[in-house]
């Protein structure tokens, strides 16, 4: 897919699929706000405007807030793709938070999701 497709999809359709997937394996959707705010610095609240909104999913991450420093400790492949070789910074930091929630889906500790 395009990469400007996935910028202009509606966060509203976007962020429910990720919480249904971290949800089918047992993972809460406070888990997934946590995950998520944790990498962009949005609040809870923020993210529940977002999904009354028609705010992008690109620039849902090019308004974020403040993206966490340790985010560059973020290592792994999302769809065959690691994503600490991404070249385009926008799309990096939307697998950034793919990972996140993969990570959640199979089972990792909050603590090392957050890499603490």
């Amino acid at each position: 897919m395009d990469n400007e497709k996935v910028f202009a999809m509606p966060f509203s359709k976007v962020y429910p699929l990720l919480l249904a997937k971290a949800e089918r394996k047992g993972r809460t959707r406070e888990e997934v706000y946590a995950v998520t705010t944790w990498l962009t610095g949005y609040t809870a609240a923020d993210l529940e405007r977002f999904l009354e909104s028609d705010l992008s999913y690109g620039d849902f991450f090019r308004n974020a807030p403040c993206l966490n420093k340790n985010c560059a400790l973020i290592r792994g492949s999302v769809c065959g793709v690691k994503v600490e070789t991404i070249e385009d910074p926008l799309l990096q930091k939307i697998r950034y938070l793919d990972k996140l929630v993969d990570e959640l889906a199979k089972g990792k500790t909050m603590d090392k999701i957050l890499r603490k």
